[in-house]
């Protein structure tokens, strides 16, 4: 039997083979309970062109006292600040990587930030 990390990288593995056909860039998402994690790699998959986290200083100034980077407000600004770096690297248009992730919550809602503030996917 797969445990549930196992379930989730083979969810994620058929994902990542329909994106690489693509050849455009894509917008990856990493998530634990304390934070989330959002990267965009180049189409061919061979350097990070953005990131960003709820682990950055920063951004946990900016969530407060608490800097509790594990909930929905926290992904969206991560959301926000992954599609404004993106595209100060020059890209506009990616793929969503969920990486096996369900689409709801707090990646649902890094999704629409990210769409909100202009990224294409």
């Amino acid at each position: 039997m797969l445990t549930k990390k196992e379930q989730r990288l083979r969810r994620a593995r058929q994902t990542r083979i329909r994106i690489a056909q693509q050849g455009v860039a894509r917008l990856t998402v990493n998530r634990t309970n304390l934070h989330i994690y959002a990267s965009v790699v180049s189409g061919d998959g061979s350097k990070v062109l953005a990131s960003a986290s709820t682990a950055e200083a920063d951004v946990r100034k900016e969530l407060g006292a608490s800097g509790k980077g594990g909930n929905a407000n926290a992904a969206q600004i991560i959301g926000k600040r992954i599609a404004e770096k993106a595209k100060a690297a020059g890209v506009d248009k990616v793929a969503f990587d969920r990486a096996g992730f369900a689409f709801h919550g707090r990646v649902k809602a890094l999704a629409e930030a990210a769409r909100e503030a202009g990224l294409q996917f």
